[in-house]
């Protein structure tokens, strides 16, 4: 296909396979390594994984989804490849003490040769907060101080710090990240979340879709296209001179995707030059569980069809 047809404008993102239900395993789909080699190989720009430590049964078998652990996933990956970033796409912030996170993001960094993206978010499960022994009430407070005492670990100099469940004298993170800072993504939709984005992180990843899906992750909705690109606009804003350095992370969720003929690949395309057009600079492209041979042939088609040269 002539590089005329590629979507050139944004980059792009592969989400390993999350698997519905309690009972299939993750890796039926290939091994971490084997994904992130084909991913690399393929032509995409990033590989992301997400993150329930302590699903419920009940959520799971109402389509909620099992997980790897990002961190140790993302380091077999970062093993077997040079070139791609590596993302959480995301890492739920109010379940771990801030030095942990800040400990597994830098190594993460250093052992990718500084690729990682910390992808952070506050949480939605109920559940889940209880089965980790974290007060969901707490978690906007506990993520704010979060972003906080990260930059301050990975500078690698002595700090003090009182958190709301902890107190620390003379902490000194060492070894350092390889990028001061690591950058760091947030999820969601909510007002909080785009004045963090503009004042404390490098990257806004907003989330689609509507209805139940919305009410379950408990966020509000970006609305149309238009009004993303109006959202995005207002998160440069109050950024300013920060603006240009922003990252804006988008999964393209159309049903359809990777099932339908060749003839529906330009209505695909142009909805994400869309969002290109919206200032969206990563799309994240979920992948469907399947069979390691499937999976890896519609990484490789994918990547063909939409962007790799």
């Amino acid at each position: 296909m002539p590089s005329r047809h590629k979507v050139q404008a944004m980059q792009f993102i592969y989400q390993f396979p999350d698997t519905t239900g309690p009972a299939p395993d993750m890796l039926d789909v290939g091994s971490v390594a084997q994904i992130a080699q084909a991913v690399e190989a393929a032509g995409w720009d990033g590989l992301s994984l997400t993150e329930h430590p302590a699903p419920g049964s009940n959520w799971l078998n109402a389509g909620g989804h099992q997980t790897l652990d990002p961190f140790v996933a993302l380091a077999s990956a970062a093993a077997v490849t040079s070139r791609i970033r590596l993302l959480t796409y995301l890492s739920v912030v109010p379940y771990r003490n801030p030095l942990l996170l800040a400990k597994s993001a830098a190594t993460l960094d250093r052992v990718s040769g500084g690729r990682f993206t910390l992808g952070v978010g506050t949480g939605y499960l109920k559940g889940e907060f209880r089965a980790l022994g974290v007060d969901f009430d707490e978690r906007n407070q506990l993520f704010d101080e979060a972003l906080e005492v990260m930059p301050r670990h990975w500078s690698g100099e002595p700090f003090d710090y009182d958190g709301l469940h902890f107190s620390a004298r003379g902490i000194q993170g060492r070894p350092c990240p390889i990028q001061q800072p690591i950058p760091v993504w947030i999820g969601g939709n909510a007002k909080i979340t785009r004045r963090r984005v503009a004042t404390r992180a490098q990257g806004w990843m907003p989330l689609p879709g509507s209805g139940a899906l919305l009410k379950t992750t408990r966020t509000p909705s970006v609305g149309s296209v238009d009004n993303l690109a109006g959202l995005i606009a207002e998160v440069k804003d109050m950024a300013g001179e920060r603006a240009e350095d922003l990252s804006f992370a988008f999964p393209y969720l159309d049903a359809e995707f990777g099932r339908d003929s060749s003839a529906d690949h330009d209505r695909h395309r142009e909805a994400l030059v869309g969002l290109a057009s919206a200032g969206i600079t990563h799309t994240v492209l979920s992948g469907r569980p399947g069979p390691a041979s499937r999976v890896q042939e519609w990484i490789g088609s994918t990547a063909e069809i939409y962007f790799s040269s």
